[in-house]
């Protein structure tokens, strides 16, 4: 029996990197998923790519109107070569288009926002699948998120600044989501289809020639 294409792959592939991705694929996670609406600062962009790959968020959505989405290598150090980057921006309206499509496929929107009497980050129950969505470093969240979220929630601050920087919101919501998912019981874990795509892309960009040697490999297949 011929192997399947991750099979296939991984012997192109240094085993300790093999070993190594079917270690991470086991934390990666869709059952929560970063949205950033119109970020313009690249800095903020590529933090937060960091930031979704080191807490095992496996897609993050990125809303393009006014603001064209930019990557700080320097920052991201590779990270955005791990996860999946969603990036809406062929609709009039990208804001709109993004969140029903979330909405369809089952997350619930939760929207941060700085205003005071707002859910506490850290009462947000994980009853479904969470889309958090940040806004913009001027602005924050739009009218239409405002009017498509499901809850808003707030991180509770104690000094004089009334709001922390997009990444750092970022990291802190993702740090207290993925902690609290991981410790009840949600089968939060990507789906075996959704891991051996994930696997298939890891491989294949990690491999010299590993797209070429797939297309090969899986034309001689139908053969």
């Amino acid at each position: 029996m011929e192997p399947n294409l991750v099979d296939y792959l991984s012997q192109f592939a240094h085993e300790n990197r093999v070993t190594l991705f079917n270690e991470k694929i086991k934390e990666r996670t869709n059952f929560v998923t970063l949205v950033l609406e119109d970020i313009y600062h690249a800095q903020n962009t590529s933090a937060a790519i960091r930031t979704c790959d080191c807490f095992g968020i496996q897609t993050m959505h990125v809303i393009e109107n006014r603001n064209q989405f930019n990557v700080h290598t320097g920052i991201t150090l590779g990270s955005a070569n791990w996860i999946d980057i969603e990036r809406h921006k062929k609709e009039e309206n990208n804001t709109r288009q993004a969140l029903t499509k979330l909405k369809k496929e089952g997350y619930k929107i939760v929207a941060t926002t700085p205003l005071p009497d707002t859910k506490s980050l850290y009462d947000l129950e994980l009853d479904k699948p969470i889309a958090l969505v940040l806004g913009n470093e001027a602005e924050g969240i739009s009218d239409i998120v405002k009017e498509e979220a499901d809850e808003f929630i707030t991180i509770p601050m104690h000094g004089f600044t009334e709001s922390f920087n997009i990444s750092v919101s970022a990291a802190i919501c993702l740090s207290e989501l993925t902690t609290k998912m991981r410790e009840q019981d949600i089968d939060w874990q990507l789906s075996k289809s959704e891991q051996e795509r994930v696997l298939l892309k890891w491989l294949k960009q990690s491999i010299k020639k590993g797209e070429k040697i797939a297309e090969e490999y899986e034309a001689k297949r139908k053969v």
